[in-house]
């Protein structure tokens, strides 16, 4: 996991959910659904790629299909510079 949402914001992160099918491993017919979310940089998605590149290394379920989602934490009609500041007594 990275820092917190605020602090990766700016970076151009947000937060990506990955639905994963995978085949069982002793009755391969059967999918299977894992979830999967993190913070990652959308369009290369490092985070998503390494966790899928230890699954087929280390886990048996082989991968069947990934449906990704992802919504930055800040768009920048979200990020507007103050003009002007007021003070109120």
């Amino acid at each position: 996991m990275l820092q917190s949402p605020k602090a990766v914001s700016f970076e151009g992160y947000g937060l990506t959910t990955a639905e994963i099918l995978y085949r069982l491993p002793d009755h391969r017919e059967l999918l299977q659904t894992y979830v999967w979310q993190d913070y990652d940089l959308a369009p290369r998605f490092p985070a998503l790629k390494k966790f899928l590149a230890f699954w087929a290394a280390k886990l048996e379920g082989p991968l069947h299909s990934v449906q990704i989602a992802h919504h930055r934490l800040l768009s920048p009609a979200e990020v507007r510079i103050a003009s002007a500041e007021y003070g109120l007594n």
